[in-house]
């Protein structure tokens, strides 16, 4: 049976769904399970830093980045036209739908699973042993990453927030058991996450009351094949240009400058709750501003863009000026100052990104992926020569900075299509 996307118009909660203390509850849901999903993905991170050094911290940083693009290759295919589609739907139709989403997201993970496993066996130590147990994890951990996008659909994001608690836990208990034991490893830490991951993803199946069917995977793609092809290309023209920048970077500057990058990237891992945990709920939010009134809908994404960059600011002006004075040194140890040497770049990059994603969730909203594919396409292509070029040039402080440039830009670009698109929008109306 071939699922039908409802009508937007149709499909959106009543109408007390949309005041404001209904919308700030459900923005406060998905901050709160991005917190405790970065808690989780800050744990990892912080514990292989400070236990095993900068070199093996930079081979795990790179199996990191090849998580991610595993990860948003199936939020294109699998959670993203679920996003757009069935936000809002009713019980059965989301049921049916999330069998599929996810059991899409699960096939994904397998297929890219087996690859990363291959890729390990062929790359030299330390990088072959940490791709292996990366490939091992990844088909936990892309369907557990699926259950939360399909709970925010749902509306549900007290869901979604006790599936991360749960996972969260799992993964702290396993990291403090490898830590005891004296067997930690780039390698067994990846596992350990992937481990915990499925663990979570069993009890996501129990909580929507249904299971995921990547049988399905086939229609579901060849259903939403003008959404999920567009966001998949989207989503990995980025994050595989973040995989090529980390890869050229540890070939000219070693190993190290890679481990430096997502260490200041940890830094920022307390603004990255808010970031991504709005960032769940702002197509949902942004796709019911739209169908209301459209008119709404540049005002609605450049505040919630500003909120953000206000965030970034402030959080940027913390680490530069509380944590030299002792967080920072007890967090990354030998790490903190070379690290410290990236936090204004890396703070003005998640300014430019705030606005951004809020840009990026109108387009969505309003259903134009070939608009959105095209701006991804180009921020992408600037990102991947400015961190690249910055990289050849300037180790990890050039590469950071050639990625904040690039961000600005693709900021500009971004909002240029939004306007763009609701400006194409309103013709005809103003025509009738």
């Amino acid at each position: 049976m071939t699922l039908a996307p409802p009508d937007p118009a149709t499909s959106l909660a009543p109408s007390r769904q949309h005041g404001p203390i209904q919308v700030v509850k459900r923005l406060g849901w998905g901050v709160a399970d991005q917190g405790i999903a970065s808690l989780s993905n800050f744990a990892l991170g912080l514990f292989v830093a400070r236990t095993l050094g900068a070199s093996n911290f930079g081979a795990f940083a790179l199996a990191f980045i090849s998580y991610t693009v595993v990860t948003n290759a199936a939020r294109g295919l699998a959670t993203d036209p679920l996003l757009v589609r069935f936000s809002g739907a009713e019980s059965g139709p989301w049921r049916k739908a999330t069998s599929s989403a996810t059991g899409t997201a699960l096939a994904v993970g397998v297929g890219a699973g087996i690859l990363s496993i291959v890729a390990g066996l062929l790359l030299p130590d330390p990088l072959g042993p940490v791709f292996v147990a990366l490939g091992i994890a990844l088909p936990g951990l892309t369907l557990q990453d699926s259950w939360r996008f399909a709970f925010f659909a749902a509306h549900r994001g007290a869901s979604a927030f006790i599936n991360d608690l749960f996972w969260t836990v799992l993964l702290v208990s396993a990291l403090v058991g490898l830590h005891l034991l004296g067997d930690a490893s780039a390698a067994t830490c990846l596992l350990a996450f992937g481990a915990t991951a499925s663990l979570a993803a069993v009890l996501g199946g129990v909580q929507a009351r249904t299971i995921p069917r990547p049988q399905n995977a086939g229609k579901w793609l060849r259903t939403h094949s003008g959404l999920s092809v567009r966001y998949l290309l989207e989503n990995l023209s980025l994050s595989g240009a973040s995989q090529i920048r980390a890869f050229v970077l540890g070939g000219v500057a070693g190993l190290a400058a890679v481990g430096h990058v997502r260490a200041s990237e940890i830094l920022m891992g307390p603004f990255y709750v808010v970031l991504m945990g709005i960032s769940q709920v702002a197509v949902p939010e942004a796709s019911r501003v739209f169908h209301r009134d459209p008119t709404r809908l540049s005002w609605f994404c450049f505040r919630l863009g500003g909120v953000q960059a206000a965030g970034a600011v402030m959080w940027g002006l913390i680490l530069l000026l509380i944590f030299p004075l002792g967080p920072g040194p007890f967090i990354l140890k030998d790490l903190w100052m070379p690290t410290s040497q990236l936090i204004p770049a890396i703070t003005l990059t998640v300014v430019a990104t705030s606005f951004v994603t809020a840009a990026t969730a109108g387009l969505r909203a309003m259903g134009v992926a070939r608009r959105s594919l095209r701006t991804q396409l180009v921020s992408s292509a600037l990102y991947l020569v400015g961190g690249t070029a910055g990289a050849i040039l300037g180790g990890a402080i050039g590469t950071s900075w050639g990625v904040t440039a690039a961000q600005f830009v693709a900021a500009i670009l971004w909002w240029h299509q939004l306007r763009s698109a609701l400006a194409e929008h309103a013709r005809p109306a103003v025509a009738r």
